[in-house]
This record gives structure tokens, C-alpha cells and sequence, in this order.
């Protein structure tokens, strides 16, 4: 039996919903991990729930500008040549029920639901059927349709598949306003214990490197911005390596995020009976990640363990903190800008805005320094107002 378009778009939006390179890690707008505040550490992430008002296939997406919108998130196809497997659709999986859109019909689904306002944006992913480069002529036809023959100028971020060719990626970068491919792993021999069908520097690292490529050598398409996404825990990997990783996609290919979805055991596959991993060790992760990004940190300043894993019981930021005495307590009115964005409790904002106004004026109270939107009693402890350590202050605060 042939299904209407809102049903198919049930089944293969609920589908697409691990995939958090969406810029949204559920379908809350306001879960901890998307709405990150340099100032306050973050609190643990929630798993993927989704409102009962809310359909399965509507997620949140954060643009270039800052503004969060919803958009459909939704798979091409629910079927899949490839085994991943930690994967709901995974080939072989009896479970996994399957569709497919044409593009015309996504096309136009997508755009009566974006005239009726439910929806200002699309992330359209896929199952992998006939290579990369055939996957993704479907996906590119749809969004063509939806750039050409319904005038859309809004979001959309476009999957680049598994060993596509450079003409297709071109094409999607051409057209999307964010393109990613996702990772999984840190390196081919993590990636090796996630899928035997899949190959991370000729399938996975390719996409992106050609994207960059392009990028570099077309400077109007460098307005497409690219992400990608790690499944945290299965592989045996360590904080580490997934940290060293991404420095190095930074450095090499300019993402504009990474994302890390803990992992979480699906029926009949081959890792059902694998533990879930905690959430707690996705966040401090992300947390990691914004110190790298937003902070200036490197990889030589962050704590591991003996097995390479952060700490759980504090973020990274205190953690590194409480490891050197020797650069605490820091006086507010003389550190450097780094020194600063190293104090927790202080973000990028607050620290510049300690640098503007200390210029004409000394720093004396807690109060001061949560008026400019620091966490003032995260980093009392570490801080000199007017060199004195402001903890008999923080108690008349606390009060």
C-alpha cells in the first residue's frame, strides 16, 4: 500500500532523528547542549524527547545569525546498503521499516509546510542506495526543486554521502546552507568496530576534503558552512583521541561544529546488547569542544585520565582551574584576556567587558562582575577583586 506524503514523513522524520549535526542535539529547543552560555556550565543533556505537540520529523536548527528555527528533518530513503552497526536502519534489520520520497514529493511537502509556517527550514539526510553519488542526485533534485520551482531562500543543510563524487558535493554545496558528513569515529580503526562497509578516509574524510577544496577555490561557496558528528562510546574510543581528532578537523577542514551523539543500544543490531553510553561523558565533550572553539584552549591544558577519558564529576573548565594553584587566584584587574577566559565562571563577553571597563574603573564587588553576566559565583574562588579573594563577599551575596 502506497502511503500519503504526511505519513511517510512520520516514519523517515522519526528516522532521521539520531543525527544531531542539525545543529540541534533534540527535538527541545531548549535542551542544555544546543543552548550552551559561555558563562555557565552546562547542565546534563537530556535525552532525545521529543513534546507530544511536536511531530517526529520537526527539529531545531541554529543559523548563521544566531536564530534558532524550526526546520523538517526527515531521510530521503529509510533503506540502506551499509551495516552500521549501531544503526536503526541498518541493512539486514527486519525491524526497520522502509520508504523513500521522490524528490518532486518532497519537494512539495516540504513546501506546503513551510507556507503554513510549521517549518522555516529543511535538513535532508539519506540511506545509502547505489553509492553516494546516485544517493545524493536524489537529494540534490529535491532541493533544486525546492531552490528553482518553489523560490525557497531559507535553510538547508544537505548530508554528503558516504564516498560521493565531487561534482554532487559541489552541487550540494551550491545549494545548502550547511553540508556534513558524519564521522563517527575518530580513525579508522574505531570506525572499523562501528561498520565493515564503510571506509573513513576514502568514504567519509573524502566529502569533506573535496568540500573544503572547493570552497577554497570557489571563495562564494565558503558561505556553506560544514559539520560532522561523532556516536560516543561503542567504538572503545577515548576523549582523547576524539578531541585530538577534532583540533585537527578544525585546523584542517574550518568546521563550523562538531557534534557527539551518545551512543544508545538499538533492537536487533549487532551492539544492542552494548551498554548505553552515559550522557554525562557527551557533555563534557561539548563542553570541551567550546573551550577549543570560544576559549583558546589547546589539547596539552585538558585533564584525561589514565584511560584518556575527562572527568565526570566536574567539567573541563574547573577541572583544569583546580589542577594549577599555582595561576589562581587570578587578579581581575591585571590578567591578560587569556588568563581571563581560562577563570571559570567567565566567558568570551564577560571577559572583554572586565578588559573594556577596568580601564577606567576597579573591580571591588562580585555583584560588579555578575552584572556583566559572569557566573560570579563559580569564579569567586578563583579570582582577586582589588586583591583581595572575594569569598566573604560571595557569603553576604549568597544570602
Amino acid at each position: 500500500m502506497q502511503l500519503e506524503f504526511s505519513d511517510k514523513l512520520e516514519l523517515l522524520g522519526g528516522d532521521a532523528a539520531n543525527d544531531l549535526a542539525c545543529q540541534s542535539c533534540a527535538a527541545n529547543p531548549n535542551a542544555a547542549v544546543v543552548t550552551h552560555r559561555a558563562n555557565q556550565p552546562l547542565a546534563a543533556p537530556e535525552p532525545p524527547t521529543r513534546p507530544r505537540d511536536l511531530k517526529p520529523w520537526l527539529a531545531y536548527a541554529m543559523r548563521s545569525d544566531g536564530k534558532r528555527i524550526p526546520v523538517v528533518k526527515t531521510l530521503m530513503t529509510s533503506a540502506c546498503e551499509k551495516d552500521c552497526y549501531y544503526c536503526a536502519t541498518r541493512r539486514g534489520r527486519n525491524a526497520a521499516r522502509r520508504e523513500t520520497f521522490k524528490p518532486e514529493e518532497l519537494a512539495a511537502g516540504f513546501n506546503l509546510i513551510q507556507q503554513r509556517g510549521l517549518a522555516q527550514g529543511l535538513f535532508l539526510s539519506s540511506g545509502v542506495i547505489g553509492g553516494g553519488t546516485r544517493t545524493m542526485e536524489k537529494t540534490i533534485a529535491a532541493a533544486d526543486l525546492i531552490r528553482r520551482k518553489y523560490e525557497f531562500r531559507g535553510y538547508i543543510h544537505l548530508k554528503l554521502m558516504p564516498g560521493a563524487e565531487r561534482a554532487a558535493i559541489e552541487r550540494a554545496i551550491q545549494l545548502a546552507d550547511r553540508v556534513s558528513v558524519n564521522l563517527e569515529a575518530p580513525n579508522t580503526a574505531r570506525l572499523r568496530k562501528l561498520s565493515g562497509t564503510k571506509h573513513f578516509t576514502a568514504e567519509l574524510l573524502a566529502p569533506l576534503r573535496a568540500a573544503r577544496a572547493l570552497m577554497r577555490e570557489q571563495p562564494a561557496l565558503a558561505r556553506t558552512s560544514m559539520v560532522t558528528q561523532f556516536v560516543v562510546g561503542p567504538a572503545g574510543e577515548t576523549d582523547r583521541e576524539i578531541i585530538a581528532t577534532a583540533i585537527r578537523l578544525y585546523q584542517e577542514l574550518r568546521l563550523a561544529r562538531i557534534y557527539f551523539n551518545a551512543f544508545r543500544p538499538i533492537s536487533e543490531t549487532p551492539l544492542e546488547n552494548h551498554a548505553p553510553t552515559d550522557p554525562l561523558r557527551a557533555l563534557r565533550l561539548y563542553q570541551t569542544d567550546f573551550l577549543l572553539r570560544q576559549y583558546g584552549f589547546t589539547l596539552d591544558e585538558l585533564l584525561f585520565d589514565a584511560n584518556g577519558l575527562l572527568p565526570l564529576d566536574t567539567d573541563p573548565k574547573t577541572a583544569y582551574a583546580l589542577a594549577h594553584p599555582e595561576k589562581f587566584p587570578l587578579d581581575v584587574q591585571t590578567a591578560e584576556r587569556a588568563e581571563l577566559l581560562r577563570v571559570p565562571g567567565l566567558g568570551p563577553k564577560s571577559a572583554q567587558r572586565i578588559l573594556d571597563l577596568r580601564r577606567t574603573h576597579t573591580f571591588t564587588t562580585i555583584q560588579e562582575l555578575k552584572n556583566l553576566g559572569a557566573d560570579a559565583e563559580r569564579a569567586a574562588r578563583f579570582i582577586l577583586l582589588n586583591g583581595k579573594q572575594p569569598a566573604r563577599q560571595l557569603a553576604l551575596f549568597s544570602v
